[in-house]
C-alpha cells in the first residue's frame, strides 16, 4: 500500500502544481485539531437557538444523535481513504470518480464541494465581521458607529496573506491556534451561562403559536444543527499528510485523532447548547454571545477568539477551491459529452 510511487503522471502533475502537503509525517494530533477546526465553528454559538427552537426533548435527542452519525460518517471517510491497495484517495474528487467514473465523478462531487466552500466562507466572513464589531463596539461603547461592511473588509484582508500558504502543512499553526480558540470561546459561553444562572420568567415554550410557525422553527432548527455539525469537507486532504506503509496505514492514527477531535465537538457543543438554552430559555438570541452582554472584557474577549477560529475555519475551506475550479476547467467535458453521459445515464 505505499504509494507515492503509484501515482499516474496527470496526479502527479496536479500535486506538483497544487500539493495537498509537503510531506506525509503528520502526527495523529496533527488529526485531532485540523479536525476540531474543521468542525467545531462559530455555529456552535447559534445552538442554544436551535434548541428553543425544538424544545428541550426533540433538542437534547436531535444534539446526539447528530454527534454519533457524523462520528459514523467521519468514520467511513477515514475507512475510504485507502480502500484499494496501492492507492489514497488524497481529495474528494478522487473518491467521486473512483465511484461514478473519471467523467460524471468530477460533474458530481466539484459542484457540491464549491457550493460548500464557497457557502461556508461566506458564513465565515460575515461571522468574522459581526465578532470584530461586537468587539469594537463593546471596549469602545463611545466611539463612532462604524458599519459592519467595514469590519467585514478588515477580516478578509487578512486572507490575502494566508492565502499564500502553499500546502495543507502549513497551515498547521493557524489550524492549532483556531482549535485553541474554538475551546476557549465555547468555554467562555457556557461558564458565563453559569455565571448568570436562570433568568428571572425563564420561557422554554415554542416562541411560536401557530402549527405552521412551529413546523418552520423545527426545520430551521434542524437547519442550524446541521451546520454546526458539518465539518469533514477537509477529512481526506487532512489524512493525506499521515504517513502509512502495509504495516502501519495512515487510518490508524488519523483515527486516534478523530476521537479526540470528537470528545472536543462533544466538550464544545453540549454545554452551550443545553446551559445556554437551561439559562435563557426561548429569550437567547441566535448568537449566544449577542444574549450575554456581561461581563464585558469576558464577552470582548470571546468574539476576537472567535475571530481567530473562523480565520482557521475559512483557510481550510478556501483552500480547497483553487483545485475545484482548476478540476472543472481542465477535466470538463463539452456539452456533448454531458448529453451522452446524461442519456447513457437515463
Amino acid at each position: 500500500m505505499v504509494y507515492e510511487g503509484s501515482e499516474s503522471e496527470r496526479e502527479r502533475a496536479i500535486n506538483e502544481w497544487l500539493p495537498i502537503t509537503s510531506n506525509r509525517n503528520a502526527k495523529w494530533w496533527y488529526s485531532a485539531f485540523h479536525n476540531v477546526t474543521a468542525m467545531v465553528g462559530a455555529g456552535v454559538l447559534s445552538l442554544p437557538y436551535a434548541m428553543s427552537q425544538l424544545g428541550w426533548g426533540p433538542g437534547v435527542t436531535i444534539m446526539l444523535l447528530s454527534w454519533v452519525v457524523t462520528l459514523y460518517t467521519i468514520w467511513q471517510m477515514v475507512e475510504m481513504h485507502e480502500m484499494i491497495p496501492g492507492k489514497r484517495f488524497d481529495r474528494y474528487h478522487e473518491l467521486g470518480q473512483y465511484a461514478f467514473g473519471e467523467k460524471l465523478g468530477l460533474w458530481i462531487i466539484i459542484p457540491q464541494q464549491l457550493t460548500v466552500d464557497v457557502s461556508s466562507d461566506i458564513v465565515y466572513m460575515v461571522t468574522g465581521g459581526q465578532s470584530l464589531k461586537k468587539f469594537h463596539d463593546l471596549v469602545c461603547p463611545n466611539c463612532k458607529e462604524i458599519r459592519q461592511t467595514y469590519f467585514i473588509m478588515i477580516f478578509a484582508s487578512v486572507h490575502f496573506v494566508l492565502s499564500h500558504l502553499p500546502n495543507f502543512n502549513s497551515i498547521s499553526g493557524v489550524s492549532l491556534a483556531a482549535a485553541v480558540m474554538s475551546l476557549s470561546y465555547s468555554t467562555i459561553a457556557w461558564a458565563a451561562s453559569i455565571g448568570k444562572g436562570v433568568q428571572p420568567n425563564v420561557d422554554y415554550s415554542y416562541k411560536s403559536t401557530s402549527n405552521p410557525g412551529k413546523v418552520f422553527d423545527f426545520l430551521a432548527g434542524l437547519g442550524e444543527i446541521a451546520f454546526a455539525y458539518a465539518g469533514h469537507n477537509v477529512v481526506l486532504e487532512i489524512q493525506a499528510t499521515m504517513p502509512s506503509t502495509p504495516e502501519k496505514p495512515s487510518k490508524g492514527p488519523m483515527w486516534k485523532g478523530v476521537i479526540v477531535a470528537y470528545l472536543i465537538v462533544a466538550i464544545c457543543y453540549l454545554p452551550v447548547a443545553f446551559i445556554g438554552y437551561w439559562a435563557f430559555g426561548n429569550s437567547v438570541n441566535d448568537n449566544i454571545l449577542l444574549t450575554l452582554e456581561n461581563p464585558t472584557g469576558l464577552i470582548a474577549t470571546a468574539n476576537i477568539f472567535v475571530v481567530i477560529h473562523v480565520i482557521g475555519s475559512y483557510q481550510h475551506s478556501q483552500w480547497l477551491l483553487p483545485f475545484a475550479s482548476h478540476s472543472l476547467e481542465v477535466f470538463s467535458v463539452s456539452l456533448e459529452d454531458l448529453h451522452s453521459l446524461l442519456h447513457h445515464i437515463m
